[in-house]
């Protein structure tokens, strides 16, 4: 019953939110407090509960089917804590700005019940239910703010979020198909037993396209278009929990995978390593090259999602011996978490005070505001891993998993090691650069910030006191932090270990070489080729944008003109109506056969009569179908009957139409000196190359469209799966 209170609570909170904030949106402020509050509660009460399991049969073919354990026990803590904290800075923060807030709070809640599902599903049919609730829920985080950033980034957050989900979809019925079942516990070393190589095959592909719907999630390359668009244009409370905790559940994913499927496999092991090395390397770079506080700290979780698949990567390669991966993955899951919920509610502070976030613009604004600073400071000094802090701990624990790895696996393993620790130093170094410009650089002479604190008390506390728990697990590392990994220990089906050496000087040079790296690019880098005459310089190549490169492109350029063509000739029924002609054609024929035989032949003739209207009409139907939707739900907009704007080229082209027409350059037989363009022929001018702007730009608006249509085509699908569909 625990289960079900903590899942379906906050949605429950939302629905009766919506009578009582309607006029006055600090009520649904409350709902969504008092629902936080009371998942907190729930969950800290049932942190040290054994295993406990929650169905309700027949909902789905299996079932929806809700467990917990000690790992989701671990991460149902840190989500409410997350949503309490960024509940309790989102008074303050939206007291200046805030539209439409009742909608706000309405999906937070409803987005709090979703991630919880995910976490706590028995199966992956269950968990792929929330996770597409939960993709849909916070989708209006994105927009919240309705600027054409906005709308842009929440298009391309939606884009992500469906296709994803629709190739999750086809992967667990793959699964469904090969395995019988989609329980998680049943897909324990389910893939070595698999007897022949057509069937590891099948797993293989299951795996790659459930992998697709959970990385896009995760924001895992090339996958992780979204995070740097989304994050600056959401609010700051969003983005604290876009990052902290809805990566997360795109992560959970690929664990149940990793370590339920194709545990102990090294050759998903590898795969594993080779996305984590790519994208730790390239988020820390793009954080790095940023100008803007909320992108860099975008591209940084994307850097640190990275890190974590290093950790799973190398559990992979080493199965049952991958403790020390194992333990380090869940920490530094748990560590992120923490660290973007105090970085970015501090971001947002500086954001609620100055309404800028480029770095040339808000530099210096943490002078003299020591709440702000010493949270900031501590947030940090976590996610670049310096001893004492709890980023040292999981980034220490993944680092020795990537040395037990390269000690079996040998040089291949050992660039990995590299990367990892390249990767920390520029951790170190944007972290540094963000800090020196927030706390230490003078602002510019035209810009002034205002004296003393920058958050009110509560709004404080939100960031303060999860940055305190940063040097209290930092320093407690063998009691708190191995704690929380062996309570996950059941989860990953690995031995976690007991007690580490954390400062000793071997695991100390890890450390110290990133932190010599990061020294260096920060002084060599940073500061000679990324800032100009003081000032910070955009140095980012546009080629680096995958959207507006590759996607694009590719989803309303390519395949609209490879694909079009072929969808005509069913649109314009230059298939179905010959066909159908065709068959009337034969059938009138077979009724000669008949000669005049007065019973037979009217009979088979109106027979066939009747199949050629039946044919003629659903060769038809999907042109009806376009022009009724055109007519009603999606008519276009009509173009503005207005006056053209005479330019010489529409004077020109209209005298030549009246030349030719031969109107209204005459008058009384007599040819005018100089014909003067009827307004009939300029505005029909006028509205030829305004439909040709139009029809342009509607290339691009039917995105929406098509994401509109595979929404529809999901909901079908799990209607389908749910209700009507019985597996086995």
């Amino acid at each position: 019953m625990r289960l079900a209170v903590l899942v379906f609570l906050p949605m429950i909170f939302g629905v009766l939110s919506i009578p009582f904030g309607r006029k006055n949106p600090q009520i649904s402020w409350l709902f969504a407090l008092a629902a936080a509050a009371l998942e907190l509660g729930i969950s800290a009460a049932g942190f040290f509960l054994s295993k406990t399991r929650f169905a309700i049969p027949g909902l789905f073919p299996g079932g929806l089917s809700l467990v917990a354990d000690g790992f989701r026990n671990v991460y149902a803590l840190v989500i409410s804590g997350m949503w309490f904290f960024t509940l309790l800075f989102s008074r303050e923060y939206f007291a200046g700005h805030g539209a439409h807030l009742q909608r706000y709070y309405f999906f937070i809640m409803m987005t709090e019940g979703a991630i919880l599902g995910v976490f706590f599903a028995a199966d992956l049919l269950t968990a792929l239910v929330f996770f597409e609730i939960m993709s849909f829920t916070s989708f209006p985080w994105v927009i919240q703010e309705e600027t054409e950033g906005a709308v842009r980034a929440a298009g391309t957050y939606l884009a992500i979020a469906v296709i994803g989900g629709l190739a999750a979809l086809m992967g667990i019925w793959i699964l469904d198909v090969q395995l019988g079942t989609t329980e998680i516990r049943a897909l324990f070393r389910a893939f070595p037993s698999a007897e022949t190589g057509g069937e590891r095959g099948r797993l293989y592909l299951a795996g790659a396209l459930i992998l697709v719907g959970f990385g896009a999630k995760a924001g895992v390359f090339p996958l992780h278009i979204w995070l740097p668009k989304a994050h600056p244009v959401a609010p700051a409370p969003a983005s604290a929990l876009l990052s902290g905790v809805l990566t997360k559940s795109g992560v959970f994913g690929i664990l149940v995978l990793s370590f339920g499927l194709f545990y102990g496999d090294a050759a998903w092991g590898a795969w594993m390593l080779v996305l984590g090395c790519i994208t730790m390397l390239l988020g820390a770079v793009l954080a790095l090259l940023s100008i803007d506080l909320k992108r860099t700290l975008a591209c940084s979780s994307m850097s640190q999602i990275g890190f974590i698949l290093t950790g799973i990567g190398t559990a992979g390669l080493l199965g049952a011996e991958g403790g020390l991966s194992a333990a380090g993955t869940v920490l530094h899951m748990v560590n992120h978490s923490l660290f973007k919920l105090v970085l970015f509610l501090s971001a947002g502070t500086v954001y609620m005070n100055l309404h800028e976030l480029d770095l040339n613009r808000i530099r210096g604004f943490g002078r003299g505001k020591h709440a702000l600073h010493a949270a900031f400071l501590l947030g940090a000094l976590g996610i670049g891993g310096i001893p004492g802090f709890s980023g040292y701990i999981s980034k220490t624990l993944l680092h020795e998993g990537i040395v037990e790895a390269a000690a079996e696996y040998g040089p291949a393993i050992h660039a990995a090691e590299w990367i990892f620790l390249l990767s920390g130093g520029l951790t170190l170094a944007y972290m540094t650069k963000l800090y020196i410009c927030l706390f230490h650089e003078k602002p510019d002479e035209k810009t002034e910030h205002k004296p003393g604190p920058a958050a009110q008390p509560l709004s404080a506390l939100s960031f303060l006191i999860p940055a305190l728990l940063i040097p209290v697990f930092g320093l407690t590392g063998n009691f708190s932090m191995l704690g929380i990994a062996r309570l996950s220990g059941g989860f990953f089906h690995t031995e976690m270990p007991e007690v580490l050496s954390f400062f000793s000087l071997e695991n100390l040079k890890g450390a110290g070489i990133s932190a010599v790296i990061g020294a260096a690019v920060y002084f060599l880098v940073v500061r000679k080729l990324l800032m100009k005459d003081g000032a910070y310089v955009n140095r980012l190549p546009k080629w680096l944008d995958l959207e507006e490169k590759v996607y694009r492109p590719l989803l309303l350029k390519l395949l609209p003109g490879v694909f079009g063509p072929v969808s005509a000739l069913f649109g314009e029924n230059r298939l179905t109506r010959p066909l159908a002609e065709g068959v009337f054609r034969a059938g009138s024929g077979l009724s000669l056969l008949f000669g005049e035989n007065r019973v037979t032949a009217p009979l088979s003739c109106g027979t066939l009569r009747v199949l050629k209207v039946l044919s003629r009409a659903l060769s038809d139907m999907t042109d009806a179908l376009v022009y009724f939707l055109r007519k009603t739900l999606f008519r276009p907009a009509r173009i503005a009957d207005t006056d053209p704007v005479r330019s010489s080229v529409s004077y020109r082209i209209g005298s030549i139409a009246d030349r030719i027409s031969g109107d209204p350059t005459k008058k009384g037989g007599k040819r005018r000196k100089k014909p003067v363009p009827s307004d009939r022929h300029a505005k029909f001018f006028y509205r030829l190359v305004e439909t040709v702007i139009h029809t342009t730009h509607n290339l691009s608006d039917s995105m929406s469209f098509a994401l509109l249509m595979l929404a529809l085509a999901i909901t079908a699908i799990l209607f389908y799966v749910l209700f009507v569909h019985r597996f086995g």
